[in-house]
This record gives C-alpha cells, structure tokens and sequence, in this order.
C-alpha cells in the first residue's frame, strides 16, 4: 500500500492538467498558472500545445509525449523529477490518460513516489453525458472501439449486456460505420451524437441508432452515447415477446433467427428470451 500526501513543499511533482476541448474560456486560472511554474510540459503535439501557450502567454519549456515515443519520454521525465524539476502533462484537448497516452508516465511516477497533482478542465465525455438526455446515474466511458471491425464487434458482444449508458468517442469518417455495427450487434436502442462540444458548430443529435443511420454525413469530433440494456422485468413481458417470435416464425423465420431478431429489436439478451421461448 502507498499513501500520497501532495505537498505544496515537494518541487518534484507530476502535474495532469486538463486543456480545453473547443472554447479556451474553459482554460482555469490554475490550470493556466501551473503550465507557467512548471520546468516542463510535456505534450503530445507542440505545434497544437503552442496555440494554447501563445492565447495565454506561457513560455515554459516543451517536450513530446506521445503514443509513439511513450517508453522513452517517460525515462526522460523521470530523470527530471529525479533532478528536482516539476513536470506538466497535457493531451491536445481534454484530459491526458482519457483515450491518450500517459498510463505508463503515471505508474512509473507512482513507483518512483512523486507527488501526482491533477488540475480539472472540460471532458468531452461528461459533456455529452449530461446533456444527452440519456441516464447518467450509471454510465461506462469505453473510448474509441478497435478499428478493425471484427475486434470493434467482439468489444460491443461484451458491452451490450450492461444496463449502463455507454459513451464512445468515434472518429468522423468512421461514425456511419460504427452506427451500423452498432445496431447490428446492440439493437435498435436510443443514441445521442454530441459533436464539437464547446465550438462554434456545438451539435446534438437525439434518437435511436436506426434514426442516426439515415444521417449522410457527421463532421467534427465525436461523442456517441448509447442507452444501456433495458431488462424484461416481466413474465408478462416475455410472454409478449414470445408472441412477437410466433409471428415471425409464421412467415417463415427460423426460430433461432426469429429469437435473435426480436432480441435485438428490444436490446434484450437473445439468450435470455431464448430460454424462457423454450422454457416448458
């Protein structure tokens, strides 16, 4: 077991600073105070970190940090919390670590017991969620799915089963795409897609994933957030999903397919309904 006390005393420190995701009014007095006392700042992208220095003349030190230079960046910045130096992360938008880099940084900075600060800004994730329409009493953040479809499907197999909103951060040429794996493997739910949360082109875009599929185009970043799995809590309720299965047999549907069909048509477990379908 560690305990980490934070101590305004102890120099050497890891700071994780959220940026903004679109308006830089979101940008916190702190927040901007800290990039200008740290030594360094470590950063994915210096040419896109700049912008943010340059609005509110900050002039600190800048280094890469990145996915593709991750092992390498976090030697070297250790070697500085080593010398005594104070050291800031920031992703291009939003808060590092959140489907960015800088997991490995963090664990290695915990082992070498220095302090970790983080300092709050804008999330696009809870951005979206709050404004979505859907429950936010339980929700699970998943990130982007894997790019290959066969992987992103496996990934939706293991999700579709949690009663949790889930929100996915997607990229733009790839939304029509994930939309229809989506409700292929999850059914026709309710969605949300937020996009350029906090710009000028600020957009939600409400209904069920069957409604988002019609869309021709989606521009800009991306938050998808999708209903969690809504139980049968009812023999009743079951009862009348067996007669939707019935009637889809009747015109010449298999059962099996006829059960998947009408699970998903619900986003129900098909095997949940398949076992009260058979159930003597």
């Amino acid at each position: 077991m560690k305990e980490q006390k934070v101590s305004a005393k102890n120099k050497a420190a890891l700071f994780l600073v959220a940026t903004p995701i679109g308006n830089l009014s979101e940008f916190s007095p702190r927040a901007v105070s800290v990039l200008k006392e740290v030594d360094v700042l470590a950063c994915e992208d210096t040419r896109n970190t700049l912008k943010l220095l340059s609005h509110f003349d900050i002039h600190t030190r800048m280094i890469t940090y990145h996915n593709f230079n991750e092992e390498s960046s976090t030697k070297g910045i250790m070697n500085l919390l080593e010398e005594g130096k104070s050291v800031a992360l920031v992703s291009d938008a939003g808060y590092p670590l959140i489907s960015d880099p800088g997991y490995e940084l963090v664990s290695e900075v915990i082992k070498g017991g220095y302090d970790i600060i983080t300092v709050s800004g804008p999330n696009a994730a809870l951005n979206a969620l709050v404004a979505s329409g859907l429950k936010t009493s339980h929700y699970l953040f998943f990130g982007f799915l894997n790019s290959r479809q066969s992987q992103a499907r496996k990934e939706l197999e293991e999700l579709k089963e949690f009663p949790y909103t889930l929100i996915f951060y997607e990229a733009p040429h790839r939304i029509l795409k994930t939309l229809k794996l989506c409700h292929e493997v999850l059914g026709d739910r309710k969605a949300v897609i937020a996009r350029e949360l906090t710009k000028l082109h600020e957009e939600y875009i409400r209904g069920t994933l069957s409604e988002l599929l019609k869309l021709e185009e989606v521009k800009g970043e991306i938050v998808l957030l999708i209903e969690g799995r809504e139980e049968v809590k009812t023999k009743t309720d079951l009862e009348e999903l067996k007669k939707e299965v019935d009637a889809l047999v009747k015109k010449g549907y298999k059962t099996k397919e006829a059960i998947s069909e009408v699970a998903a048509a619900h986003g129900i477990s098909k095997n949940h309904l398949y076992d009260h379908y058979h159930k003597k």
